[in-house]
């Protein structure tokens, strides 16, 4: 399997797999509070089966070739990962995502491993678009976003209902071209900006 550094000492990328299950909760039962501000990611994941379950659903997804889930491991532990929530290389459509337990934010970790999932998409799959979501109020993901280099295509008034509040949902794009050309311009990367 691969094992991509990203840049922070001994930060990587890696596959997130279901023998991964015992790792994977205690990471989220760390950072449960920070990651679900937002998202239900692993809410569900409350002890070792279900968390097995949760990453039996995305190498399913993985294996349909409609999602994939890859962990970010920093020192050795597991503290985040980023994912294609959404895969349609029919359409040449997809959607990036992430999640990450609070001692691991301001490394710029995300940031670094999203680049990776994008050059993967557009460069090895032929995708055209890669969509962003982030609720308004989550300004770290909407951080991210810009730092890839995308453009707010609008907002979804209140589409997204909560934990009992509607929030309004941001959606942000990058273009194919756009991804390149941003690349060209940095000198064949993307460098953090």
């Amino acid at each position: 399997m691969y094992a991509i550094p990203l840049g922070d000492g001994s930060a990587e990328l890696r596959p997130l797999e279901t023998w991964h299950a015992e790792e994977f909760l205690r990471h989220l039962d760390r950072g449960r509070d920070h990651i679900g501000q937002f998202i239900p990611f692993g809410k569900d994941a409350v002890d070792v089966e279900s968390s097995r379950a949760l990453l039996r659903r995305w190498a399913e997804k993985r294996v349909a070739d409609n999602g994939g889930l890859h962990g970010i491991w920093l020192d050795g532990v597991l503290v985040g990962g980023v994912l294609f929530r959404i895969f349609d290389a029919a359409q040449g459509n997809c959607e990036v995502g992430c999640w990450l337990e609070p001692a691991a934010t301001g490394r710029g970790l995300i940031t670094r491993a999203a680049r990776l999932l994008i050059d993967w998409a557009v460069e090895e799959r032929g995708i055209h678009r890669v969509e962003w979501q982030a609720a308004a109020g989550n300004t770290a993901s909407i951080a991210v976003a810009r730092r890839l280099g995308m453009k707010r295509d609008g907002v979804l008034r209140e589409a997204n209902l909560y934990g009992g509040v509607r929030h309004d949902e941001e959606i942000w794009s990058v273009l194919a071209p756009e991804w390149r050309a941003a690349r060209g311009a940095a000198g064949g990367s993307h460098e953090e900006r």
